[in-house]
């Protein structure tokens, strides 16, 4: 079986992509969903000063502010209705999947198949909303605490802060539903690729603009290319990795019949936290130094001025708590996504077995040995991957839209986005090869 979808994708051609009708659709739909999502992230909110706030934002563009405005192409920036972009989405989607480690009635939904998913959907959509609100509202405020911001402060201008920034939100969600459901790839996912992507050529430009003054020399500017194509050949690599438990099933008899045992695998891949590690572990430390740019420093203790400073984009501290924080989320995720006791109990169920180690506990307990020792690869992985870019942009002050969370997040996208074209355009083929054989039959019928 495997053989025969290698030599379909082997003969994959222009030809094969003209013929696939339900492809090219699903493709424009994406395209157009996409290109309104970039129309959005420029209507401005109402009652905002544009310019006074493009100004105080260039000075908060170092935190988490900048990290935000990233995921969100550029809204947060212009302060766009789409500012929250679906950050909001993704946290209540993480909440929801730790509470149902965590509560047995969720658990207990998670296994009731489409049905329960559903429901806990729902859940997810509900704490969108309450997150939304609270950003929002929050946003809302800090832009009136800022001096000029806002033309006419008051419960008016909050009220319709909150109700723009969640509905740009809400739309999101609704966006990236429909383009996972009517289009090509995950929505969600592509909503932050076409963020990112949009960035890159000021990025880009940024970085030339700082060679050609002199800011950056020429030998800098190649490194950070090499740095970057190396880079992105180490994600497609380590993304496209994975390692693979051989699993027997039994001879089995059914009426008069005999079948034997069938083999298949267990992929686990070595970096099954995907980007999450390296979005929490930047959020949570660019944080105290957003919060601390709002504020007065003046008025804060020492302690906490040295404190913010020793956190500061690039610091020592910073960098060796950013690598220990990616490590730990590997772990913790991984450890919410991924069941080793689910898996050896559906094994058990269906009678599958890995070779040498007996069914229920123990191959529970075999599985959860091999994937604590591949996340520790994935977990390196992904630290050097947001380690190295760090401290290029931290001495030579290249762009932050060429860190390594970025890199990582585009080509994973990528990757994941051109497995299902693929997959569609096999399809097709699949289909074709049926009917030609239909009708060689029909023929030699007649």
């Amino acid at each position: 079986m495997a053989s025969a979808a290698e030599q379909l994708a082997s003969n994959l051609n222009f030809s094969t992509f003209a013929k696939a009708e339900d492809l090219k659709k699903r493709l424009w739909f994406t395209l157009g969903a996409l290109l309104v999502y970039r129309l959005g992230t420029y209507i401005p909110l109402p009652g905002l000063n544009p310019d006074a706030f493009a100004q105080a934002f260039r000075g908060q563009s170092g935190g988490i502010l900048g990290l935000f405005n990233m995921f969100s192409g550029g809204a947060v920036e212009r302060m766009a209705i789409f500012a929250l972009g679906i950050m909001p989405y993704i946290s209540a989607s993480i909440i929801v999947q730790l509470m149902t480690s965590v509560v047995p009635s969720l658990e207990q939904l998670k296994k009731e198949g489409e049905q329960g998913r559903k429901i806990i959907n729902q859940y997810t959509r509900y704490g969108t909303v309450l997150l939304g609100t609270l950003q929002a509202y929050g946003i809302a405020v800090g832009l009136e605490s800022g001096a000029g911001l806002v033309n006419d402060p008051g419960w008016f201008f909050r009220i319709s802060t909150v109700i723009s920034l969640l509905g740009g939100t809400m739309f999101l969600m609704w966006l990236g539903e429909q383009i996972t459901s009517r289009g090509i790839g995950n929505g969600i996912s592509l909503i932050i690729f076409a963020g990112i992507v949009a960035a890159l050529p000021n990025a880009l430009a940024g970085t030339l603009e700082l060679g050609r003054t002199g800011a950056l020399s020429i030998g800098v500017i190649i490194a950070v290319v090499v740095m970057a194509v190396g880079v992105i050949a180490l994600i497609v690599f380590v993304e496209r990795a994975q390692r693979r438990l051989l699993i027997q099933y039994p001879k089995r008899q059914v009426g008069n019949r005999m079948f034997q045992g069938d083999t298949s695998h267990l992929p686990l891949k070595l970096n099954t936290a995907g980007v999450i590690p390296a979005i929490f572990a930047s959020s949570l430390l660019l944080l105290p130094a957003t919060l601390a740019g709002f504020s007065n420093t003046s008025e804060l203790p020492s302690w906490a001025t040295s404190a913010i400073a020793a956190l500061g984009h690039g610091r020592p501290l910073y960098m060796v708590l950013y690598a220990a924080m990616i490590a730990f989320f590997a772990f913790f995720y991984t450890a919410i996504v991924f069941n080793p006791k689910d898996t050896a109990d559906n094994l058990k169920k269906h009678g599958g077995f890995i070779p040498g180690i007996r069914p229920g506990e123990r191959t529970a307990e075999y599985i959860d040995y091999v994937l604590t020792r591949i996340t520790v690869i994935g977990a390196a992985y992904l630290m050097f991957v947001c380690i190295l870019p760090e401290i290029l942009i931290a001495q030579t002050g290249v762009p932050f839209y060429l860190g390594g969370t970025s890199l990582l997040i585009v080509v994973s996208v990528t990757l994941d986005t051109v497995a299902q074209i693929q997959g569609h355009l096999i399809a097709q083929q699949y289909e074709g090869l049926i009917k030609k054989s239909k009708l060689r039959g029909g023929k030699r019928g007649r």
